[in-house]
């Protein structure tokens, strides 16, 4: 087994622990679906609504391990030489201009070589040197299209990428792979046989709580309470975009900088564009009441 990022993914607690210690709060189930996916090499897929923090797991990961987060954000038309590798062509214009200019001729060859070659987030985690893993993030793969997800699925099975002037690049310390889906569209069996899963669902109040203390930590924490109780009464609520954790760090943020230290309805209604990003989801909450969703009553 080669190194893994230490005494950190000795054990789920241990992993558990040192997200914790990057500002990332991660419950039994999610701490042992990625002490999975460091330990078996194995890719992982998390999904779940936009908000709940499928890419900060990522990001806090990739600060456990010590180790690059590669990120490779998705997109429809996403194509595979984009995820792949560029070549450097104003570099290759000035070199012919240089040849031209000494008198010399310059075969392709002498064009397509490591020197022009820009690795894109994929190319760059398969030949990441080590010692330890690359975190490589596709994020949001259920944007890209069906022949994307095809190829990614054959790059992440061989742990090898073939670029034509080249050759075959082969990893020689496979990376941990993470995969985010909000479930825009179903994807294919055979990538998702490739994974291994795990749902983040919406944390309850009290952890929401919690993450926005560690994240908002110049907010009154009397705030960070009643923010996170006004984002589970939100959520109950018909939205077409219920808010995540993301729009409760948002919302707190908003609110401490206009120098609100308790919410109450007045400052909801000043601030309801962090937390709710559809015309009609606020005006159901302001025909709710927002005196109500803040103070639940």
């Amino acid at each position: 087994m080669t190194d893994t990022g230490g005494a950190a993914v000795e054990s789920v607690d241990g992993l558990a622990a040192a997200l914790d210690g990057a500002g990332y709060l991660a419950d039994d189930a999610l701490a042992t679906a990625l002490f999975l996916a460091v330990r078996m090499r194995q890719p992982i897929l998390l999904e779940g609504e936009p908000g709940v923090g499928k890419t900060a797991a990522a990001t806090a990961l990739a600060a456990v391990l010590d180790t690059p987060l590669l990120r490779l954000q998705c997109y429809e038309g996403l194509t595979a030489s984009e995820a792949l590798y560029e070549w450097n062509y104003p570099r290759q214009l000035l070199a012919i201009r240089l040849a031209e200019a000494r008198g010399e001729d310059l075969a392709d060859s002498d064009l397509f070589t490591e020197a022009f070659l820009m690795p894109r987030p994929l190319l760059a985690a398969i030949t990441h040197p080590g010692p330890g893993p690359a975190v490589l993030l596709v994020d949001e793969i259920d944007r890209a299209d069906d022949e994307f997800e095809a190829f990614l699925f054959e790059a992440l099975a061989d742990s090898a990428v073939t670029i034509p002037e080249l050759g075959t690049r082969r990893a020689t310390v496979a990376p941990v792979v993470v995969l985010t889906s909000n479930r825009t569209r179903d994807l294919h069996d055979a990538l998702t046989r490739r994974c291994l899963y795990h749902w983040i669902g919406y944390p309850d109040e009290h952890r929401v709580e919690e993450i926005v203390r560690r994240r908002v930590p110049e907010a009154d924490g009397w705030l960070a309470g009643q923010v996170a109780a006004a984002v589970q009464r939100l959520r109950g609520l018909d939205l077409q975009k219920k808010p995540g954790v993301a729009e409760a760090i948002s919302w707190t943020t908003a609110l401490h900088v206009l120098g609100i230290t308790t919410l109450d309805e007045a400052g909801a209604e000043r601030t309801l564009g962090t937390v709710l990003k559809y015309d009609e989801d606020a005006r159901l909450a302001r025909a709710t009441g927002l005196g109500s969703l803040v103070s639940g009553a």
